[in-house]
């Protein structure tokens, strides 16, 4: 118990660090099951139980480590020629975000992760981006400096591209590694201390790993239908309370 004690960081509880490494692997073996969603749910649990200012750059670096993964795991299924155009403009996006990133108020990260998985839940991003990468990095990679699980952004381009399921797996794992590695270098720059963080993050990334691993062996197994349904009414339940929370503390301000 003691050696687990050791690799929390001071502003989380034993408790609360359980539900996040569960929470971890449930994300893992979600994306790879249904395609997307275990990051969005993952990043409205951290919202919850982790300090703010801390959410964005620790939800980046430990979905970097699980994409990473994934994109290991599912390599030979991977559609190559769509990265560069990606990279560029995720490239510019990041930018773009970070040089703003830092006058955001907890609140207002906090209020605006709720918003932003509604809206992933209840709509979805103009047609016409899934046709240009370049574009779809610019965009989710911005937004990913505030809101962090822009998966379902990313995935609306994935799926545009009509590929066999594992082909898309492996491709959309490809692009958000992409992203969370530029957005990670991004908040190392910007002076983000993630030292106190980095035990725990591995620890994440470990059972992200695992979580990977299991959804690779539901991949073909599992009907999504009706899981999609209850996924969407989890996330939209989370995503009001993050709202009401940012906005009592930023009305009551």
């Amino acid at each position: 118990m003691e050696t687990f004690l050791n690799l929390l960081p001071p502003d989380l509880g034993p408790s609360a660090a359980i539900i996040l490494l569960t929470m971890s692997y449930a994300g893992s073996l979600i994306t790879v099951a249904f395609g997307i969603g275990g990051g969005a749910l993952l990043l409205a649990v951290m919202a919850v139980l982790m300090p703010p200012l801390a959410l964005i750059p620790v939800h980046g670096v430990v979905q970097l480590g699980s994409n990473l993964g994934r994109a290991v795991i599912f390599a030979r299924h991977t559609l190559w020629a769509i990265l560069p155009w990606f990279i560029v403009g995720s490239a510019v996006g990041v930018a773009i975000g970070g040089s703003i990133a830092v006058t955001i108020e907890p609140w207002l990260v906090q209020s605006g992760v709720g918003l932003f998985i509604i809206w992933s839940v209840l709509a979805r991003p103009p047609r016409w981006l899934s046709r240009w990468p370049v574009i779809t990095g610019l965009i989710a990679s911005f937004l990913s400096m505030f809101f962090g699980a822009t998966g379902v952004f990313v995935a609306n381009f994935s799926k545009a591209l009509t590929l066999p399921r594992h082909r898309y797996v492996a491709t959309h794992a490809t692009l958000m590694t992409v992203q969370h590695l530029l957005k990670s270098i991004a908040f190392f720059t910007l002076g983000f201390a993630f030292g106190s963080w980095l035990p725990f993050m591995i620890a994440m990334i470990a059972t992200g790993l695992l979580g990977t691993m299991t959804g690779n062996l539901v991949l073909r197994r599992m009907s999504d239908a009706r899981f999609n349904h209850a996924l969407n009414f989890v996330l939209v339940v989370i995503a009001v309370r993050l709202i009401w929370s940012g906005l009592s503390v930023g009305l009551g301000g």
